[in-house]
């Protein structure tokens, strides 16, 4: 990496690290960021709406930019092909930031099914959905270290929301985050465990507390930013034992979280099921995973989070399966 990138860089994470962090949502967080680079002049802040697949868009100073700097691009993409278009256009560098969610849609999050596929499989890209403003800066400032400092390949995507969420990120748990999940209320005692991204957390944490005051249930929460980057951990340790069977066996992220119990785990997602599905494969415990389209059009309420809760504990003979037609009936769900 250029001495000059570098410097740049370093010099907006001193900028950023010089601001105030009040609690508010990734959308403004993002927003706040993106203006304190732009008074560094340290990096390249790019607003546009992505709607078209073409690279006429391009500011004229960027075009003549000679020198990598930090690139911060703020954009509206609903399909894989405008979001392809706009990574082929930065030569899959900087940090991507869509803030379609926030946009009226048909679609689950502001996106069409593809855009999250596409997300998952590109191998340059790490994917992020943050639930909160302080996951968004993380992740950002994250982005800034991985690609301009330490030169990694690849380019950073947030999904940015205008919800705030009050559920605050400690130092402790910061490296987490940026792994893939945290905890948020860890009980070893707990009953189900329940995993939620982007605003979906929200209606995991409700869940909770549903589940402890209404059914006399216990609940783990995870915040998980990033269920595409568990996953690919997840699949690379695998593969690394396949091929050294006499080597002592790596472990990733995800199991080091959820490992050591046959707690039911319920990950849910507000995009399409397939997302958490990427899990399945890798959690030694009874899985159950949610999104747009498991049992609703839009991301999976709080209520139906009960309902697979209780549907997980019946099916491992620790509930009576009558809890499960109650909670339907008690919800309105049938």
């Amino acid at each position: 990496m250029p001495a000059s990138t570098v410097h740049s860089a370093q010099r907006c994470i001193d900028a950023l690290n010089l601001i105030e962090h009040p609690q508010s949502s990734p959308l403004y967080t993002v927003m706040t960021m993106a203006h304190t680079l732009e008074s560094s002049r340290q990096a390249w802040v790019i607003r546009g709406q992505s709607r078209s697949t073409r690279k006429g868009n391009w500011p004229t100073w960027f075009a003549r930019n000679t020198g990598e700097k930090p690139m911060l691009y703020l954009h509206s993409a609903q399909s894989s092909a405008q979001l392809s278009a706009l990574a082929d256009a930065t030569q899959q560098r900087g940090i991507l930031c869509n803030d379609i969610e926030n946009q009226p849609s048909p679609w689950p999050k502001g996106t069409q099914p593809s855009l999250p596929l596409w997300l998952t499989t590109h191998p340059h890209c790490t994917p992020y959905d943050p639930a909160s403003g302080a996951e968004a800066r993380a992740i950002v400032m994250a982005g800034l270290n991985a690609l301009y400092v330490q030169g990694k390949p690849g380019f950073y995507y947030l999904a940015l929301h205008d919800q705030i969420c009050t559920v605050a990120l400690s130092e402790e748990n910061r490296e987490d985050a940026l792994k893939g999940m945290y905890a948020i209320q860890r009980d070893r005692t707990s009953d189900v465990r329940l995993l939620g991204a982007g605003q979906a957390l929200a209606q995991v944490i409700q869940a909770a507390q549903r589940l402890e005051q209404e059914w006399d249930v216990t609940a783990q929460v995870w915040s998980c930013p990033s269920y595409t980057r568990l996953a690919r951990e997840a699949a690379t340790a695998e593969r690394w034992n396949r091929l050294h069977p006499t080597a002592a066996k790596r472990s990733c992220h995800l199991q080091d979280c959820l490992a050591g119990n046959a707690t039911p785990v319920i990950a849910v997602t507000g995009y399409a099921q397939p997302i958490v599905d990427q899990l399945a494969g890798y959690i030694d415990a009874p899985f159950v995973a949610l999104g747009a389209g498991s049992v609703q059009a839009s991301t999976p309420s709080c209520c139906w989070i009960v309902v697979a809760a209780l549907r997980a504990l019946a099916d491992e003979g620790r509930l009576d399966a009558l809890h499960v037609e109650r909670a339907l009936l008690r919800y309105q769900l049938k």
